[in-house]
């Protein structure tokens, strides 16, 4: 039962945010208009949403479909595909098919997180990884206050780096994420430095955040999942990539294979829904971007630190509310886990999880298995015992949610 004073201090929060909400929300109608535009200029039409069996040759809809994709993230070229299991399946596909052994790839937003540290080798498995297939790395840290290092990334990138890679959202790190202003900035010191340096960027919860995308910045190529911002909560699986003509090219056939490319591979009937959810995006996202800047600042108003501040820009939709102790960090998931529209039964134990090197909690009551545009929050049970809270199909179950775990959590502080 919600306390009286719990309902009062969320309205009050509300109130105060109208601002920030009426700030993301013009973001949205940005977007939508954005995305509507692609399909009307793509002409998309009911017989798009038919699929073909076997080779997947002769698909209307999965021509289109890239087309959509391409228009509304400004690209040359761009596939959205099924076959891609997850964001840094997508992502490994870019590195993959455009790096080859004896080039260097540097990450510039510090070491990249756990998944992808396996696949570039730090971690893991080497022989299978980049650094495996004789690819070289390297990195610039970030400053001690977790912002870019602009000077260290101007030092460090001549004419031997083929690649940088931008994570834009934080991963389990408590760094800022970053922003569009930051990857244009970032852009232009490398291309400064080497013009045929591919600009590649993790677009993973970042994808109509923000008005512009990271293409409209100066990045050559970004890829991402679907079952993440883009695919709007109802996609089903899937990632895309998208970018200039030559690097997506090469993405895909590290997809699937040299001289099949973006040209193979049956969609399965799963056209509509990613056209659909691609629609609905802009509006989902805004819906989740609301809810976290609600969470921020009812916890940072009993005192837990909040990131990003309330009142701050976003460019993802990840919050972090940091506990300083495995407890309160355990009651936030299984909250979240006991008011999720399935499995809402189940509870959450801190476990093992492939390509993580800490035990993870995870509160994913979801519709479709792992989608974190869809209300969830996970964290890894290491100090600081931090919670990242993402998703969110409508607000009013984030508001739901949250004044429930405030009330579990507001006098463990």
């Amino acid at each position: 039962m919600i306390s009286e004073q719990t309902k009062k201090h969320i309205k009050e929060a509300e109130n105060s945010l109208k601002t920030e909400f009426e700030y993301i929300e013009d973001i949205r109608d940005y977007n939508q208009e954005k995305v509507l535009n692609a399909f009307t200029e793509n002409k998309v039409a009911p017989e798009h949403f038919y699929t073909v069996s076997g080779y997947g040759h002769d698909d209307l809809g999965k021509e289109i479909l890239d087309n959509v994709f391409a228009s509304t993230f400004k690209a040359e070229a761009a596939f959205a595909r099924t076959h891609i299991v997850s964001g840094t399946h997508a992502l490994s596909c870019v590195l993959f098919g455009n790096l080859r052994a004896g080039e260097k790839l540097v990450s510039v937003t510090g070491t990249p997180y756990d998944t992808m540290q396996e696949v570039i080798g730090l971690t893991g498995g080497k022989r299978e990884s980049l650094i495996g297939h004789g690819v070289l790395y390297d990195e610039v840290d970030l400053l001690q206050n977790g912002e870019v290092d602009f000077e260290g990334i101007a030092n460090k990138i001549d004419n031997s780096v083929k690649m940088v890679e931008i994570q834009r959202s934080r991963g389990y790190s408590l760094r800022p994420s970053i922003n569009i202003e930051t990857i244009e900035k970032i852009c232009k010191i490398v291309k400064s430095k080497n013009p045929n340096c591919i600009c590649f960027v993790d677009n993973c919860y970042g994808e109509f955040v923000e008005k512009r995308e990271p293409l409209e910045a100066g990045a050559d190529i970004i890829a991402g999942s679907l079952i993440k911002n883009p695919g709007g909560g109802i996609v089903e699986t899937g990632g895309y990539v998208a970018g200039k003509k030559e690097y997506v090219e090469q993405a895909a056939m590290s997809l699937t294979a040299p001289g099949i490319g973006r040209e193979g591979g049956a969609m399965l009937n799963q056209h509509r829904l990613i056209f659909q959810g691609l629609f609905m995006a802009p509006s989902v996202v805004c819906n989740a971007v609301k809810g976290a800047v609600l969470a921020s600042k009812i916890f940072e108003d009993i005192g837990f630190i909040s990131t990003p501040k309330y009142y701050e820009k976003r460019t993802d939709l990840i919050q972090t509310i940091t506990f300083n102790k495995p407890e309160p960090l355990e009651q936030f998931c299984r909250t979240i886990q006991e008011l999720s529209p399935v499995n809402s039964y189940v509870t959450p134990v801190p476990d093992d999880v492939p390509g993580y090197e800490d035990k993870i909690i995870m509160a994913a009551g979801t519709f479709i298995e792992g989608s974190t545009i869809e209300l969830s929050a996970d964290g890894p049970m290491r100090p600081p015992y931090a919670v990242y809270m993402q998703g969110g199909l409508t607000y009013s179950h984030v508001k739901l949610v949250l004044q429930n775990i405030f009330e579990k959590v507001k006098n463990s502080k």
